[in-house]
């Protein structure tokens, strides 16, 4: 019966994880197109971390909980089901485009974070305070890089702002009301999750390698399939690898900035799988300037092939 309430708990936790998330997004945006903010930087800014907080919020709950194996599976996980999961389905429905922007800028910057993260793994088996403020630093300069471009673009094409839907106080409801999802979904994400893998025997890095990683980012899946139904392939990949660097160097900076995170020996194996997938993204998206269908089917046989070895290695 307790492994019922727990499994109930989780899929409530993420249904608040994903809804908040997107209540908080709609709150954001709308406070920006009040003042007229260019919605190409509502785009880089706001949308990016919206379908990133769930992953924030769950791995800086786990990791001042002390449960740091979800916290940096959760992360890895994403990352790793990001590409292969969402790209992946993704192409299977359309060929996905790759902007020249994103193969110069974004990808080069994930790569160099994720081998970075690898580096850390391997020679230090820690992510220190040091390291996590390093990171942190470097989603500040990234995203100052988005908007000083965003608004040179502006400049030279003529990107409207739209019209707010919700008012300022109404905008700020929402935000208020979709934090509060978001940090109580986490809370009941994290809790069940760690009791149903000490109930089974499984590990926490398994958990949230899968289930927590899987459930977290529902968010950039469901934003890719509704970007493709409306035609609009480019907001795929732009989505999935900024949710990437999102996720390394904004999430594991500010969680282990808080709280040293260690790194168990066999996490190694998947930060390297999440290295070398990110790195093939971007070799198939520099071969045609996209990810066709055919990349897309390998992407989903590797996702098939990597969680069968670490439910088997568990």
């Amino acid at each position: 019966m307790e492994l019922i309430i727990e499994i109930i708990m989780l899929i409530i936790g993420f249904v608040l994880l994903i809804k908040g998330a997107d209540v908080f997004v709609d709150g954001a945006s709308n406070v920006a197109y009040n003042y007229k903010i260019p919605t190409i930087i509502v785009g880089l800014t706001i949308v990016a971390f919206g379908t990133s907080a769930p992953e924030a919020a769950v791995s800086i709950t786990a990791s001042l909980k002390g449960s740091n194996a979800i916290s940096l599976g959760n992360i890895v996980g994403s990352n790793i089901f990001n590409i292969l999961g969402v790209l992946g389905i993704s192409a299977l429905i359309g060929n996905l485009k790759v902007d020249e922007v994103l193969e110069k800028r974004d990808f080069p910057i994930i790569i160099i974070s994720s081998i970075i993260l690898l580096l850390v793994a391997y020679f230090i088996g820690t992510i220190n305070r040091i390291i996590g403020i390093i990171f942190f630093i470097g989603i500040i300069i990234y995203v100052y890089i988005l908007v000083r471009q965003a608004k040179n673009n502006v400049r030279s094409i003529k990107d409207e702002t739209i019209i707010a839907k919700l008012s300022i106080p109404k905008s700020i409801i929402y935000i208020i009301i979709g934090l509060f999802g978001v940090i109580i979904g986490s809370n009941f994400v994290v809790n069940s999750a760690s009791y149903i893998a000490s109930l089974f025997g499984l590990s926490e890095a398994l958990i949230g390698l899968t289930i927590v990683a899987i459930g977290t980012s529902l968010p950039e899946l469901v934003t890719s399939i509704t970007a493709l139904m409306k035609n609009d392939h480019g907001i795929v990949i732009g989505n999935v690898v900024g949710s990437c660097i999102f996720n390394i160097l904004f999430i594991l900076g500010i969680s282990s900035a808080i709280i040293p995170m260690p790194i168990d020996p066999k996490m190694i194996t998947d930060i390297i799988v999440m290295t070398g997938v990110t790195i093939l993204a971007y070799l198939f998206a520099r071969s045609n300037d996209e990810i066709n269908r055919k990349e897309g089917i390998i992407f989903v046989i590797l996702l098939i092939i990597y969680m069968t070895y670490i439910i088997i290695r568990n």
